[in-house]
């Protein structure tokens, strides 16, 4: 059984920084594709970004590309998304989701696991 852990969301100005942190457990990390998503209120949820098993592919919504960057560090079993320039727009609860045993993808429909969710306020 795979399980995750958001952290690193918060309060920020537009313009200002973030990154989330999502610590993997339970399963073979280098077999897991990593999905970021998020849910604002009174939306559904959308694709921000994903990353296959190895880092060396990527894939970002457009609302993000040029300011959002996804990495991992596997072997400390984490993903990352780095948010720059943050919008107020960008104001949601973020998910991370993991993917096992295929490439990365932007539907969440595709994801086997899922967060809890970390709140990113953008005020402006």
């Amino acid at each position: 059984q795979v399980q995750l852990a958001e952290s690193g969301g918060g309060l920020v100005q537009a313009g200002g920084s973030l990154r989330l942190s999502c610590a993997v457990s339970g399963g073979t990390f280098r077999r897991i594709a990593m999905g970021w998503f998020r849910q604002a209120s009174e939306k559904e949820r959308e694709f921000v970004a994903a990353i296959n098993w190895s880092g060396g592919g990527t894939s970002y919504t457009d609302s993000v590309k040029g300011r959002f960057t996804i990495s991992r560090d596997n072997a400390k079993n984490t993903v990352y998304l780095q948010m720059n320039s943050l919008k107020p727009d960008d104001t949601a609860v973020y998910y991370c989701a993991a993917r096992v045993d295929y490439g990365l993808d932007s539907n969440s429909r595709e994801y086997d696991y899922w967060g809890q969710g970390t709140q990113v306020t953008v005020s402006s």
